[in-house]
């Protein structure tokens, strides 16, 4: 333990509440396994003394989201560098060790064996402020949107059970003036005594857009249904709870998509990203934060491999070109890519050219997108590298 090492590798098991690490040299000998609570002056600590023990430390990490956020940003302000382990990998490696237990320490130490026996693992980057703002507030509206399709899905089911022919008249997800007509009628015989001016006339005070349209609707919903369901008070008590929630979530996301927009905006290259067809200020905030840093891709292909669009081969013997959908990838990036395709579709232009092609050939919708996906990801690489933004027709330079 006194004699200082050339290099040793350093796997963190990370948790919430404590992470473990433990050190292994160049023989896969443990020199140090300890468990570190995420807390700065223990976590500096056991920093101080990994340190002394090699000239070269090697760090990998199992999680690289909020647990370790503590732990990297130290590690960063030392001058140390964290790859990231897949727990996935970990999961498989721990086969080829002695034992069937699974703990913390144990963890962290096939994960020190891990990052010792391969080179290949992504180097974790703390991000900078912009980025790390933009994955806090595209976070939080994927929660918010979780959160508005459960109560849209909520409000539907108890509506059915008291009022089916008002659940099937409006699209709720997107009609706000049903929402409104919600939170003061949600029964028939309720709606049948306003009648339709004094509704319209209700509904106009409360912004309404097709106030009149909206209370004929609900009107003649009402007046196809005479018979008064059981538990039609606590049910339309319930409904008008969550069409509030509902409606006062909807000015939440807007405030936080103008927030998004705001800061996604005072990036250097959002220009260029926002011009590339169907990638607007939200899509274009979740690349920033799927991406991370643009140098890490040493050409398109590799940004679009990332995105789990490019096929991996699975050829054994004489079986050669059969290409499967690989498993690992960014989630979100491949969301990005492929929900961008999607909207660039809907205009004429280039991206709907190919996509009909696509089609021509034999394409199913989703192969079709998958691929103009790829296409996409090969020049949004491209306009970031040359700095300059999508113009749909090609560069002087490149035309000639």
């Amino acid at each position: 333990m006194n004699e200082r090492r050339a290099r040793v590798w350093v796997g963190i098991d990370a948790g919430k509440g404590h992470h473990w690490a433990a050190v292994v040299d160049e023989t896969g000998a443990t020199l140090w396994s300890k468990k570190i609570g995420n807390d700065e002056s223990e976590i500096l600590t056991a920093l101080g003394e990994i340190l002394e023990l090699a000239d070269e430390v090697q760090w990998a990490v199992d999680i690289s989201g909020t647990s370790s956020a503590l732990l990297l940003a130290l590690l960063a302000a030392h001058g140390q560098q964290a790859v990231y382990v897949p727990g996935r990998t970990v999961n498989r490696m721990s086969g080829a060790y002695r034992g069937e237990a699974e703990t913390d320490a144990r963890d962290a130490y096939v994960i020190a064996e891990t990052a010792r026996h391969r080179r290949d693992f992504a180097t974790i980057e703390v991000p900078a402020q912009l980025a790390a703002d933009l994955a806090l507030l595209t976070a939080h509206r994927t929660d918010l949107v979780a959160d508005r399709v459960r109560m849209i899905n909520r409000l539907r089911d108890v509506l059915t059970g008291v009022f089916p022919a008002l659940e099937r008249a409006f699209d709720y997800s997107a009609h706000k003036g049903a929402l409104v007509l919600l939170t003061g009628y949600q029964t028939p015989a309720a709606i049948r005594r306003r009648g339709r001016a004094r509704l319209t006339a209700w509904l106009a005070n409360r912004s309404v857009r097709g106030a009149d349209a909206v209370a004929a609707t609900a009107l003649e919903a009402a007046q196809a249904q005479q018979t008064a369901l059981p538990g039609e008070d606590v049910a339309a008590q319930i409904v008008a709870d969550l069409a509030t929630q509902i409606l006062d979530l909807d000015d939440r996301l807007k405030r936080i998509d103008k927030q998004i927009r705001d800061t996604f905006r005072s990036h250097p290259q959002a220009e260029i990203i926002e011009s590339l067809p169907g990638m607007g200020p939200i899509l274009g905030a979740e690349f920033i934060v799927a991406a991370g840093d643009l140098a890490a891709y040493a050409d398109a292909g590799h940004l679009a491999s990332a995105a789990g669009l490019v096929p991996v081969p699975r050829d054994s013997g004489r079986r050669t070109g059969n290409l499967h959908r690989p498993k690992r990838y960014s989630r979100r990036l491949r969301r990005v890519f492929y929900m961008s395709a999607q909207t660039s579709i809907i205009r004429e232009g280039p991206n709907r050219d190919f996509y009909l092609k696509k089609r021509g050939e034999g394409c199913k919708h989703v192969q079709a997108v998958i691929a103009l996906a790829r296409r996409r990801a090969s020049v949004l690489w491209a306009l970031l590298r040359d700095n300059r933004v999508f113009t749909p027709e090609l560069p002087v330079a490149q035309a000639a």
